[in-house]
């Protein structure tokens, strides 16, 4: 039973990437039908990494910037719920921690887009602080240079913050 729904996690994982990869692609349109799909066969009751990973994947395929923000905020409170459902040393776990940076800098540039600098510079700092526990820059296996990359991008946000 249990390699079953391993198997089944996998897949989820799976069909996750290709439409991450349609995103990539330039799709946009079949990549959100698809993580649509995906997000309503998961469910609210889904696996908390699965919903983290959709719904941060399905904010960048919406064209309303509160839309967008919506979808970020369900990818944060899929990774806390993730927290609470796992030991720290569990590998989804560890996988959430090294996201949770990216997930908050998302949210602060999506505060900014919406014209509310406050929220958006708490979010920021709670970027900065979650990369600045990362404690090799990287995000696991095939993240290498993950947290560079985050961190990079939150110096650029805070940039963009000051010449307001």
């Amino acid at each position: 039973m249990v390699e079953q729904q391993e198997a089944s996690e996998d897949a989820v994982m799976t069909r996750i990437g290709q439409a991450v990869m349609l995103l990539h692609g330039g799709d946009r349109e079949e990549a959100r039908n698809r993580f649509g799909l995906l997000w309503s066969e998961l469910g609210a009751d889904g696996d908390a990494l699965h919903r983290c990973t959709l719904a941060h994947y399905l904010a960048d395929t919406q064209d309303d910037p509160g839309d967008e923000l919506a979808w970020d905020l369900r990818a944060l409170t899929a990774a806390e719920a993730l927290r609470g459902e796992r030991p720290a040393d569990h590998p989804d776990a560890l996988a959430v921690r090294a996201f949770t940076p990216a997930l908050h800098l998302n949210l602060a540039a999506d505060y900014l887009e919406l014209q509310r600098p406050d929220a958006a510079r708490i979010h920021l700092r709670q970027a900065r602080d979650a990369a600045d526990a990362l404690d090799d820059g990287g995000g696991g296996a095939g993240h290498e240079g993950h947290g560079e990359g985050v961190r990079a991008a939150i110096e650029q946000l805070e940039l963009r913050m000051r010449g307001m």
